[in-house]
């Protein structure tokens, strides 16, 4: 398997087909109507939720670095903590396009906001893989 973003990009550079990757970016976020005990927690980085802030496809030699990908959504001024990763398989030779992707982007967002997030590279923006329990 991998366990750096490095890896993974090198994995998919591998693949037998060309490669699309999928990014939604998340923010922790805490509900409205949150307990104090629920602040608490938040607070020392337990609890919240995950919510969808942006969405994006990517040629994995777009995002070899993660770094400079962190610095490219910063010209979107949407603040997030969690980028989930997916990747789709092309075709004959050719990766997917950006409109083939809209439809696994929205589900993907389905998923995360739902909790399903065991399937996806979670990394947060030092570039550090996450594991979910």
């Amino acid at each position: 398997m991998f366990s750096t973003y490095s890896q993974f990009i090198e994995m998919a550079y591998h693949q037998a087909e060309p490669q699309r990757l999928l990014f939604v970016l998340t923010k922790m976020q805490l509900p409205k109507d949150a307990t104090p005990e629920q602040q608490a927690r938040f607070e020392q980085g337990e609890g919240g939720y995950l919510e969808s802030v942006l969405c994006v496809d990517k040629l994995p030699e777009d995002v070899r670095d993660f770094a400079a990908f962190v610095e490219e959504s910063k010209q979107t001024e949407l603040d997030w903590d969690i980028a989930f990763i997916s990747s789709m398989e092309g075709r004959a030779g050719f990766a997917p396009n950006s409109d083939e992707a809209v439809q696994p982007l929205k589900l993907m967002v389905q998923r995360i906001e739902a909790g399903q997030v065991a399937n996806f590279l979670a990394v947060n923006k030092q570039g550090e893989l996450l594991q979910f329990q």
